[in-house]
């Protein structure tokens, strides 16, 4: 039987007690408010110990947000380096982030290796518990907590040296190559040309001094 979109027919043999218990299940139900109709009130990140090991109490700590300006925390994070301001330079820098605020992170991080020659590096990551507390549209009363693992990166760029024997560090030459590389590797990008081999330059040589070699007159 063919039946419009929007209704339906249910046949039951069941007694009547069972059809009223049925009922009253599916009235409950349909009173439960739907995860559509929440909206995110609050999340906070449980608190976790840094990763890496050796930082110390004078350490600068930056927590870069998704909302975050590079421009802000890097002209923080420089001022506080360089000691503007009068104040005492400091010798660490942590960069912290977490979830979607990650790739920034590790930007930040690689723009102050480029202005600030000679750091050590040590790069860590771990899942963070995250607790979100959802309330109902229909009924404020009604909240929701959901707990939420969410990775996490710890970028600590120092003036001392570091452990070289530490997971994931990276030593100011091993920086330096790697800033030489990235240049290389830009300017290819805009000149829109790969470099060409001694092989390919020689090859065009010859090319072009067949070319320009006058034709003989027989």
């Amino acid at each position: 039987m063919f039946l419009p979109r929007g209704e339906l027919t249910y046949v039951s043999r069941q007694s009547s007690t069972s059809a009223t218990n049925m009922t009253e299940s599916q009235n409950a139900c349909s009173t439960k408010p739907r995860q559509g109709g929440f909206r995110k009130i609050s999340s906070i990140g449980e608190p976790s110990p840094c990763p890496i090991p050796g930082v110390g109490l004078g350490v600068l700590e930056m927590r870069v947000k998704e909302g975050s300006k590079i421009r802000n925390l890097l002209g923080f994070a420089m001022s506080r380096l360089h000691g503007e301001g009068h104040a005492v330079p400091v010798t660490q820098v942590v960069f912290t982030g977490m979830g979607r605020a990650i790739t920034k992170t590790i930007t930040c991080a690689e723009i102050v290796k480029r202005k600030v020659q000679g750091l050590h590096q040590v790069s860590k990551l771990q899942y963070r518990t995250v607790r979100e507390v959802w309330q109902s549209q229909e009924d404020e009363a009604v909240q929701m907590t959901v707990l939420k693992n969410v990775p996490a990166i710890y970028i600590l760029l120092s003036k001392e040296p570091l452990d070289p024997q530490e997971l994931g560090y990276q030593s100011p030459a091993e920086t330096g190559s790697s800033l030489e590389e990235q240049k290389s590797g830009d300017a290819t990008e805009v000149s829109g040309k790969r470099p060409l081999s001694p092989s390919s330059q020689t090859t065009q040589a010859s090319i072009k001094r067949t070319h320009t070699e006058p034709a003989n007159n027989y």
